[in-house]
């Protein structure tokens, strides 16, 4: 690759990363499509190999989607909104047994109760008379909750917007998948086509890996967690369980949300300690099942990325690119990876990697190490070995 194309190849990565971040309120739709599409393609190819026309396959994919999603929340919605609507009930109570519990170690430790609601107790006449006379600052106030108000109200028309694009923007993509893949293959110069496709089978074993396995991680987890919540005997197992099932994307994230919400409300249901070990045990045995079936099974080591770098991927695509860099975060980091993993490669191969070796010194690797075993090379002197006549 001569430097020009070099040069072009960083401008258009350094192009295409200033239009994700001024394009990013408009792109969770196509994105969100172009997984959808990623994940559907190679059902549609199956559907395809059978000699079923490619739009009729996508739609029959679409079919299979949206009676599974439509399956999953008739099942879990219904048993979501009954466990929100029983801890809205118990909040009061909730509040009054950690002002009795858990308030006191929080005064002695910090000084406060910020569960003490009776220091917040405030009578409406007093409230009135507030607002009275301080009414200019009441109307600013109540013109910011207005303008909040409004701010959700078209916030909730694009989510909306997002929701009904979405299956729009997949089919298109899913339908014309390989003829996109064709275009994006005859633009390689073709003196690097081989590598390309290579690294394109590398990264599609990646993302396939990351895509597929970890939904399926994500779903299964959830489903662990909620079922053994459930026969505990926990009011909100439900809730809890779906929502470490869906954070368990980030290593251990889900795992220390779950597990601590699991307790304290546990703690809070039975006020027995036999409850709260049954908890553990749950999230222990999830835990258990997820590191030694269910990852190397439905992702195995394809991505091989370490739970540091993961949690930073996440974090530093939210903190660039908001929402839109958390979905792409770990996709891209996947990526990354295969396209190091080739750098390294070629740096090992590569004539200033031995020059070190050539030079005296020898580079640390599997293959270069050296053993007590080793012989010095046999003397080229000539006259070595010969006898006087």
């Amino acid at each position: 690759m001569t430097n020009l194309q070099k040069t072009l190849a960083l401008l258009a990565a350094a192009l295409g990363l200033l239009l994700i971040w001024l394009l990013q309120p408009i792109l969770t739709p196509f994105l969100a499509g172009a997984a959808l599409a990623y994940l559907g393609d190679p059902l549609v190819d199956r559907l395809e190999a059978w000699k079923v026309n490619r739009s009729l396959g996508v739609l029959i994919v679409f079919l299979v989607f949206f009676a599974a999603f439509a399956s999953m929340l008739l099942v879990v919605v219904p048993l979501l909104v009954n466990e929100l609507a029983s801890l809205v009930r118990q909040l009061p109570a909730l509040i009054k047994w950690l002002h009795e519990s858990i308030g006191p170690f929080l005064h002695d430790a910090v000084g406060m109760n910020p569960f003490d609601i009776e220091t917040l107790d405030i009578s409406t006449a007093e409230i009135a008379q507030r607002i009275r006379d301080n009414w200019q600052e009441a109307g600013g106030v109540l013109g910011s909750i207005l303008a909040y108000i409004t701010r959700s109200g078209l916030a909730f028309i694009a989510a909306l917007g997002t929701l009904a694009l979405t299956p729009v923007v997949a089919f298109y993509i899913m339908r014309d998948w390989d003829h996109i893949m064709d275009l994006i293959r005859v633009m390689v110069p073709r003196d690097h086509e081989s590598t390309f496709v290579t690294l394109a089978v590398e990264c599609d074993e990646v993302l396939s890996a990351f895509l597929r396995g970890q939904l399926m991680i994500m779903l299964l987890l959830g489903i662990i967690y909620s079922t053994g919540l459930y026969i505990v005997g926990l009011e909100l197992a439900i809730l809890i369980g779906m929502m470490a099932g869906l954070l368990s994307i980030v290593p251990y994230l889900g795992f220390i949300i779950g597990i601590a919400a699991a307790i304290l409300a546990a703690i809070f249901q039975f006020q027995e300690i036999l409850p709260v070990v049954f908890v553990v045990l749950v999230f222990v045995v999830g835990q258990l099942l997820e590191g030694s079936v269910l990852t190397p099974w439905l992702v195995g080591n394809k991505i091989g990325m370490h739970p540091v770098a993961v949690i930073f991927a996440v974090l530093a695509g939210g903190q660039l690119f908001g929402f839109v860099g958390i979905l792409l975060a770990l996709p891209v980091a996947a990526v990354i990876m295969v396209f190091l993993r080739h750098l390294h490669g070629k740096y090992i191969a590569s004539d200033y990697y031995r020059q070190a070796s050539d030079a005296g010194v020898r580079p640390s690797g599997p293959e270069t190490h050296a053993t007590s075993n080793d012989k010095a090379p046999a003397s080229t002197n000539p006259d070595q070995g010969q006898t006087d006549p």
